[in-house]
Protein backbone atom coordinates (compact mmCIF):
# COMPACT_ATOMS: atom_id res chain seq x y z
CA UNK A 1 0.00 0.00 0.00
CA UNK A 2 1.46 3.75 -1.01
CA UNK A 3 2.10 5.59 1.88
CA UNK A 4 1.41 9.27 -0.02
CA UNK A 5 -1.61 11.20 2.18
CA UNK A 6 -4.65 11.48 -0.33
CA UNK A 7 -6.23 15.15 0.00
CA UNK A 8 -8.26 16.91 -2.03
CA UNK A 9 -9.27 20.39 -1.90
CA UNK A 10 -11.43 23.33 -3.53
CA UNK A 11 -12.86 27.04 -3.81
CA UNK A 12 -15.71 28.68 -3.95
CA UNK A 13 -17.34 32.51 -4.88
CA UNK A 14 -21.50 32.85 -5.45
CA UNK A 15 -20.92 35.15 -8.24
CA UNK A 16 -17.55 34.86 -9.04
CA UNK A 17 -16.36 37.10 -8.07
CA UNK A 18 -18.83 37.16 -4.61
CA UNK A 19 -18.84 35.71 -1.13
CA UNK A 20 -15.87 32.79 -1.56
CA UNK A 21 -14.30 30.37 0.60
CA UNK A 22 -11.85 27.64 0.22
CA UNK A 23 -11.68 23.68 1.63
CA UNK A 24 -9.80 20.91 1.92
CA UNK A 25 -10.56 17.30 3.23
CA UNK A 26 -7.81 14.38 4.09
CA UNK A 27 -8.09 10.62 3.97
CA UNK A 28 -6.96 8.20 6.36
CA UNK A 29 -4.81 5.02 4.71
CA UNK A 30 -7.99 3.42 3.83
CA UNK A 31 -9.10 6.76 2.19
CA UNK A 32 -12.12 7.83 4.20
CA UNK A 33 -12.13 11.77 4.68
CA UNK A 34 -10.45 11.71 8.37
CA UNK A 35 -9.84 15.49 9.01
CA UNK A 36 -10.72 18.81 6.83
CA UNK A 37 -10.31 22.17 7.51
CA UNK A 38 -13.11 25.42 5.61
CA UNK A 39 -12.76 29.02 5.82
CA UNK A 40 -13.82 32.08 4.46
CA UNK A 41 -12.80 34.61 1.95
CA UNK A 42 -14.78 37.86 2.10
CA UNK A 43 -15.54 39.03 -1.34
CA UNK A 44 -12.90 36.96 -4.43
CA UNK A 45 -13.06 35.10 -7.10
CA UNK A 46 -13.25 31.55 -7.41
CA UNK A 47 -9.66 31.42 -8.99
CA UNK A 48 -9.00 32.77 -5.40
CA UNK A 49 -10.70 30.39 -3.60
CA UNK A 50 -9.22 27.12 -5.47
CA UNK A 51 -5.57 28.65 -4.98
CA UNK A 52 -5.70 29.33 -1.32
CA UNK A 53 -7.59 25.86 -0.85
CA UNK A 54 -4.24 24.57 -2.02
CA UNK A 55 -1.84 26.72 -0.48
CA UNK A 56 -4.00 26.21 2.98
CA UNK A 57 -3.70 21.97 2.39
CA UNK A 58 -0.13 22.28 1.48
CA UNK A 59 0.25 23.94 4.88
CA UNK A 60 -1.66 21.76 7.33
CA UNK A 61 0.76 18.90 5.74
CA UNK A 62 4.15 17.93 6.92
CA UNK A 63 6.93 18.93 4.14
CA UNK A 64 8.46 15.14 4.39
CA UNK A 65 5.07 13.69 3.79
CA UNK A 66 4.44 12.22 -0.05
CA UNK A 67 0.88 13.83 -1.25
CA UNK A 68 -2.03 13.22 -3.70
CA UNK A 69 -3.44 16.25 -3.98
CA UNK A 70 -7.10 15.92 -6.07
CA UNK A 71 -8.48 19.03 -7.56
CA UNK A 72 -11.15 19.91 -10.16
CA UNK A 73 -9.95 23.44 -11.35
CA UNK A 74 -7.92 23.11 -14.01
CA UNK A 75 -6.60 26.64 -13.77
CA UNK A 76 -5.60 25.86 -10.46
CA UNK A 77 -3.86 22.29 -11.02
CA UNK A 78 -2.01 24.09 -14.56
CA UNK A 79 -0.89 26.91 -12.82
CA UNK A 80 1.56 25.30 -10.66
CA UNK A 81 2.15 22.57 -12.79
CA UNK A 82 2.57 24.36 -16.17
CA UNK A 83 2.13 27.68 -16.51
CA UNK A 84 4.61 28.46 -13.08
CA UNK A 85 7.89 27.53 -14.47
CA UNK A 86 7.42 29.93 -18.16
CA UNK A 87 5.88 32.45 -15.21
CA UNK A 88 9.27 32.81 -13.42
CA UNK A 89 11.47 32.66 -15.90
CA UNK A 90 9.47 35.92 -17.57
CA UNK A 91 9.48 37.85 -14.62
CA UNK A 92 5.82 37.10 -13.54
CA UNK A 93 5.07 37.98 -16.78
CA UNK A 94 2.28 35.66 -19.64
CA UNK A 95 3.15 34.78 -22.51
CA UNK A 96 0.81 37.89 -23.70
CA UNK A 97 3.15 40.14 -21.58
CA UNK A 98 0.96 40.80 -18.76
CA UNK A 99 1.40 40.38 -15.06
CA UNK A 100 0.42 36.87 -13.49
CA UNK A 101 -2.88 37.05 -12.12
CA UNK A 102 -3.32 36.39 -7.87
CA UNK A 103 0.83 36.15 -7.90
CA UNK A 104 1.46 36.30 -4.46
CA UNK A 105 -0.73 32.95 -3.83
CA UNK A 106 0.92 31.77 -6.85
CA UNK A 107 4.79 32.07 -4.97
CA UNK A 108 3.41 30.95 -1.80
CA UNK A 109 2.38 27.64 -3.36
CA UNK A 110 5.89 27.51 -5.36
CA UNK A 111 7.83 27.75 -2.06
CA UNK A 112 5.17 25.20 -0.65
CA UNK A 113 5.78 22.66 -3.11
CA UNK A 114 9.87 23.25 -3.40
CA UNK A 115 11.32 19.94 -1.69
CA UNK A 116 7.46 18.13 -1.54
CA UNK A 117 6.62 14.97 -3.40
CA UNK A 118 3.18 16.09 -4.77
CA UNK A 119 0.69 14.27 -7.21
CA UNK A 120 -1.54 16.43 -8.60
CA UNK A 121 -4.75 14.41 -9.71
CA UNK A 122 -7.48 16.35 -11.89
CA UNK A 123 -11.50 15.11 -11.06
CA UNK A 124 -14.59 15.84 -12.57
CA UNK A 125 -16.64 18.22 -10.44
CA UNK A 126 -20.38 17.71 -9.58
CA UNK A 127 -20.56 14.09 -10.74
CA UNK A 128 -22.58 10.92 -8.92
CA UNK A 129 -19.93 9.20 -10.13
CA UNK A 130 -17.23 11.66 -9.05
CA UNK A 131 -14.22 11.48 -6.48
CA UNK A 132 -15.76 11.76 -2.68
CA UNK A 133 -13.23 13.34 -1.72
CA UNK A 134 -13.71 16.62 -3.97
CA UNK A 135 -17.78 16.67 -3.02
CA UNK A 136 -16.60 17.03 0.26
CA UNK A 137 -14.26 19.97 -0.41
CA UNK A 138 -16.33 21.41 -2.81
CA UNK A 139 -19.41 21.30 -0.28
CA UNK A 140 -17.59 22.40 2.48
CA UNK A 141 -15.73 25.40 0.63
CA UNK A 142 -19.14 26.25 -0.49
CA UNK A 143 -20.66 26.56 3.11
CA UNK A 144 -17.85 28.49 3.83
CA UNK A 145 -18.66 30.78 1.18
CA UNK A 146 -22.59 31.48 2.30
CA UNK A 147 -21.39 31.49 6.11
CA UNK A 148 -18.33 33.55 5.92
CA UNK A 149 -16.82 31.18 9.12
CA UNK A 150 -14.02 29.01 9.07
CA UNK A 151 -14.82 25.45 10.49
CA UNK A 152 -13.11 22.21 10.95
CA UNK A 153 -11.84 19.48 13.07
CA UNK A 154 -8.79 21.54 14.19
CA UNK A 155 -11.80 23.95 15.24
CA UNK A 156 -13.70 21.52 17.41
CA UNK A 157 -16.19 20.66 13.92
CA UNK A 158 -15.45 16.79 13.73
CA UNK A 159 -18.01 16.31 11.61
CA UNK A 160 -17.11 15.73 7.80
CA UNK A 161 -19.66 17.87 5.29
CA UNK A 162 -21.97 16.08 3.63
CA UNK A 163 -22.24 16.87 -0.10
CA UNK A 164 -25.93 18.58 -1.23
CA UNK A 165 -27.25 15.83 -3.17
CA UNK A 166 -26.57 13.22 0.12
CA UNK A 167 -28.15 15.20 2.13
CA UNK A 168 -31.46 15.02 3.75
CA UNK A 169 -34.17 17.07 2.56
CA UNK A 170 -37.01 17.71 4.73
CA UNK A 171 -40.19 16.31 3.06
CA UNK A 172 -42.49 18.69 1.14
CA UNK A 173 -45.56 20.02 3.05
CA UNK A 174 -49.14 19.19 1.20
CA UNK A 175 -51.46 21.93 1.09
CA UNK A 176 -54.89 20.74 1.86
CA UNK A 177 -57.09 19.97 -0.77
CA UNK A 178 -59.75 22.42 -0.01
CA UNK A 179 -56.74 24.90 0.14
CA UNK A 180 -54.86 23.60 -2.84
CA UNK A 181 -58.52 23.87 -4.67
CA UNK A 182 -58.78 27.59 -3.80
CA UNK A 183 -55.53 28.33 -4.96
CA UNK A 184 -55.74 26.40 -8.34
CA UNK A 185 -59.43 28.39 -8.84
CA UNK A 186 -58.46 31.99 -7.91
CA UNK A 187 -54.98 31.38 -10.01
CA UNK A 188 -57.16 32.55 -12.94
CA UNK A 189 -58.37 35.21 -11.40
CA UNK A 190 -55.95 37.91 -12.73
CA UNK A 191 -55.39 35.33 -16.17
CA UNK A 192 -55.28 37.56 -19.35
CA UNK A 193 -58.29 36.80 -21.82
CA UNK A 194 -57.45 35.63 -25.49
CA UNK A 195 -58.95 34.15 -28.27
CA UNK A 196 -59.05 30.88 -28.08
CA UNK A 197 -57.21 28.76 -31.08
CA UNK A 198 -59.30 25.98 -30.83
CA UNK A 199 -62.52 24.90 -29.59
CA UNK A 200 -62.86 23.64 -26.13
CA UNK A 201 -64.90 22.61 -23.39
CA UNK A 202 -65.13 25.34 -20.38
CA UNK A 203 -64.90 24.07 -16.01
CA UNK A 204 -68.25 25.14 -15.91
CA UNK A 205 -69.89 21.98 -18.66
CA UNK A 206 -70.47 24.46 -21.65
CA UNK A 207 -67.96 24.30 -24.66
CA UNK A 208 -66.32 27.72 -26.30
CA UNK A 209 -65.40 27.80 -30.15
CA UNK A 210 -62.80 28.79 -32.13
CA UNK A 211 -62.31 32.37 -31.59
CA UNK A 212 -64.16 32.91 -28.41
CA UNK A 213 -62.64 34.60 -25.37
CA UNK A 214 -61.41 32.73 -23.02
CA UNK A 215 -59.31 32.78 -19.68
CA UNK A 216 -57.18 30.33 -17.40
CA UNK A 217 -59.59 28.89 -15.20
CA UNK A 218 -57.45 27.07 -12.56
CA UNK A 219 -55.36 24.27 -15.03
CA UNK A 220 -58.07 24.67 -17.48
CA UNK A 221 -59.26 27.60 -19.80
CA UNK A 222 -62.86 29.03 -20.10
CA UNK A 223 -65.18 31.37 -20.23
CA UNK A 224 -64.09 34.69 -18.59
CA UNK A 225 -67.22 35.49 -16.95
CA UNK A 226 -67.28 31.34 -14.94
CA UNK A 227 -64.02 32.92 -13.21
CA UNK A 228 -66.61 34.17 -10.14
CA UNK A 229 -68.46 30.87 -10.52
CA UNK A 230 -65.52 28.27 -9.46
CA UNK A 231 -65.57 27.46 -5.86
CA UNK A 232 -63.39 29.30 -4.23
CA UNK A 233 -62.47 31.63 -6.86
CA UNK A 234 -61.99 34.89 -6.33
CA UNK A 235 -64.76 37.49 -8.08
CA UNK A 236 -63.69 38.52 -11.66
Amino acid sequence: MSDRIIAACDGAAKGNPGPAGWAWVIADSEGRPERWEAGPLGHATNNIGELTALQRLLEAVEPGTALQVRMDSQYAMKAVTQWLPNWKRNGWKTAAGKPVANRELVQSIDELLSDRDVEFRYVPAHREDGDHLNAIADQAASDAATSQEAAGTALGTPDIPVPAPNRTAPPARRKPAAAARRTNASAGSDAPVIKAKFRGTCPCGRPYAAGESITKLGTRWGHPECRSTLPGAAPA
